[in-house]
């Protein structure tokens, strides 16, 4: 077996706190980018539901942008306490983890691992109660993550996810995608360049 072959690239920032003050913008793709959240209303709904619920498990979670397209989410979720979604601030600057109690500030890494776990509990009770032939997982094993570093680019980042739903036709998500949204590209390109 060669290792080269089976090793995963992270695409985390190596040496980065993701339990540190910040804003993050979070994309989960389901397992083969199947469209489940278009084909069953009742899954979509269970997402939705999870993702709102995640504040009460994360005390020091606040949830700004969220959509739920076709056969992915994209969300916003800010990390710490007191954080006010619209304030400036420079999540390359070190800021001490925040805590509840005596347990250290969750990661990026631990709330989207929540959520997935969350709704997987409750979409497989729904698909087997509504007889759905749905078979191995629903998520796709990884997530995307940026880390946003100014309020111009949250707000950039909020755009794009308020207007994705009308733009599902240039998704680079959508199996049909039949153009390019310009926006998205902006997004995107500046994200991996970091």
């Amino acid at each position: 077996m060669n290792p080269r072959m089976h090793q995963r690239r992270s695409i985390r920032l190596k040496g980065f706190d993701y339990s540190q003050r910040g804003a993050y913008f979070v994309t989960i793709c389901t397992k083969d980018r199947a469209l489940y959240f278009e084909k069953y209303q009742g899954l979509r709904e269970i997402v939705r539901r999870q993702w709102k619920e995640l504040p009460q498990r994360f005390p020091d979670l606040i949830l700004d942008e969220f959509i739920i397209m076709p056969n992915h989410i994209h969300g916003i979720i800010i990390v710490g306490v007191g954080l006010v979604p619209a304030l400036s601030y420079r999540a390359t600057a070190r800021v001490a983890p925040t805590f509840s109690g005596d347990r250290p500030a969750p990661t990026v890494g631990e709330i989207v691992g929540t959520f997935k776990s969350l709704c997987i509990h409750d979409q497989l009770t729904y698909i087997k109660e509504k007889k759905i032939d749905v078979v191995g997982k629903l998520w796709q094993r990884n997530y995307y993550e940026h880390i946003i570093r100014s309020e111009n680019e949250l707000n950039r980042i909020r755009e794009y996810i308020q207007n994705n739903a009308l733009k599902w036709d240039l998704d680079k998500e959508n199996p049909a995608r039949t153009g390019i949204d310009v926006l998205e590209e902006k997004i995107f390109q500046k994200c991996k360049k970091r």
